[in-house]
């Protein structure tokens, strides 16, 4: 049975979320189906010194990352 984990974090968060990712990915040992995903700005503003993908004066954008999958 196809069954769904999803992923959200910010911009700014890339690096981490995909360190969760495949953490997850390696400690579940699950069979991957698809994997999809979407970046929208819908975010308030972070500090200043926050790292972004973009360096533009608007606030990050939120990152939303779905995984199908089925368990082995």
């Amino acid at each position: 049975m196809h069954q769904i984990k999803i992923f959200k974090t910010l911009e700014t968060d890339v690096g981490l979320l995909e360190k969760q990712v495949n953490a997850w990915l390696a400690e579940s040992k699950v069979r991957v189906i698809n994997m999809f995903g979407n970046i929208a700005p819908q975010s308030p503003p972070p500090e200043e010194s926050a790292p972004a993908i973009s360096k533009s004066p608007h606030p990050p954008s939120d990152v939303f990352l779905v995984v199908l999958y089925e368990q082995p």
